[in-house]
């Protein structure tokens, strides 16, 4: 049997029947099954020794750009301060 939808409101059924509901539910369980699967076979993860030392990494860099954008800012800040002071 062979669903028919119509983009044109009331001409045949624009919704999709039980059966078709039925199989997409059935579709988005073996998706997920089909991921998890995936995910634990047929991936190649990094070990726990180099996540940490990436984990590390970045979070200093973080550190060390939130500290340049703050001093820039106080630099910034300073001068203008100083140069409304003026008028």
């Amino acid at each position: 049997m062979v669903e028919h939808w119509s983009p044109k409101p009331g001409v045949g059924s624009s919704s999709l029947s039980t059966r078709a509901k039925q199989r997409s539910k059935m579709n988005f369980i073996q998706y997920v099954k089909d991921s998890f699967e995936e995910l634990s076979n047929h991936m190649t993860w990094i070990s726990k020794e180099d996540a940490q030392k990436t984990t590390v990494t970045v979070a200093v860099f973080t550190i060390i750009f939130a500290l340049a954008v703050a001093g820039i800012d106080y630099v910034f800040q300073t001068g203008l301060d100083n140069f409304f002071k003026l008028f």
